[in-house]
């Protein structure tokens, strides 16, 4: 079972609107996350055992950190986040280069937190996350058919390694 309080949209270039979660505990989201897929995105190419971790700084500020490996090497960037907007703290900006931002926009979390799907701006971005660096495959249905919902190819989603045998 999910929680969503549907007040902000995304709408793709199909016409689907996609409710975004609008009443995201901001600290129950923090933490670790694993990339489990996404759609292909510039600049992360070949990245294996990507993960986001997300807390707070002494100020309150989400602080993003962003890690993966490209041909053994670890890779990261580190970044900020916050809220777009009043009253829907599932929709947020990013921002990893001043002074370009980008949206952050979760439109699915499960209930308990141990999953959530997240889109850019479009339906050209968009990555699965989850607690586990393996989740169940019942998750993944859920997850694949609700992205199938909305309008989207799911052929196109790429799932990275995040086997710990394969792990650099």
């Amino acid at each position: 079972m999910e929680s969503q309080v549907n007040t902000m949209y995304m709408t793709t270039t199909t016409g689907h609107k996609i409710p975004l979660i609008c009443h995201v505990d901001l600290d129950r989201y923090l933490g670790l996350w694993y990339e489990i897929g996404k759609l292909p995105a510039r600049g992360q190419t070949g990245l294996t055992h990507v993960t986001a971790f997300y807390k707070k700084d002494a100020k309150g500020r989400i602080l993003v950190e962003n890690k993966g490996y490209r041909a053994g090497k670890k890779r990261g960037i580190k970044g900020r986040a916050w809220q777009r907007q009043e009253g829907c703290s599932g929709g947020l900006y990013v921002q990893f280069f001043w002074p370009f931002k980008g949206d952050y926009n979760v439109v699915k979390l499960a209930s308990d937190y141990r999953y959530a799907v997240v889109m850019g701006s479009d339906e050209e971005s968009l990555w699965i996350l989850s607690r586990t660096p393996q989740p169940p495959t019942e998750d993944l249905k859920e997850i694949l058919s609700f992205i199938r919902h909305h309008g989207m190819d799911t052929q196109k989603i790429l799932k990275t390694d995040q086997r710990e045998e394969t792990r650099p």
